[in-house]
């Protein structure tokens, strides 16, 4: 079973500038540490922290299935629903994804906020 861990964007992911200085630091080395766990237990897959939505841009499709394509680039206005990075793991169970997800430190410097969705797999899809 796979999930994704998703961290949610704050303000402060959203500034085009990288969050590095002392005041990171401790947020960064737990993060390497959680992640150096999840590999040496043969659970992590991929993880990644995402660049602001002012590099990015999003796609609208509208017409159905001669859809129109509409590009809007960013920055997006609403950072609540915008993903900042993400974990990805295989485990055995959700019991064990609920397990190495309470682990997870937080991801910010203030209140942070982080969301678990299962990936459907091949067999999900018969």
């Amino acid at each position: 079973m796979r999930f994704m861990i998703i961290v949610k964007a704050t303000k402060d992911s959203e500034k085009a500038v990288p969050p590095f200085g002392a005041e990171f630091d401790p947020m960064f080395a737990e993060m390497e540490k959680y992640h150096e766990e999840l590999q040496r237990a043969g659970v992590l897959l991929d993880f990644s922290g995402l660049q602001p939505t002012s590099k990015g841009w999003r796609i609208k499709y509208s017409g159905g299935r001669r859809a129109v394509r509409t590009v809007t680039d960013g920055p997006f206005a609403e950072a609540k629903e915008i993903v900042a990075g993400y974990t990805l793991i295989q485990v055995k169970s959700r019991e064990e994804a609920l397990e190495w997800t309470r682990r997870f430190p937080n991801p910010g410097l203030t209140d942070g906020e982080i969301e678990v969705r299962q990936l459907y797999e091949p067999e999900d899809l018969a």
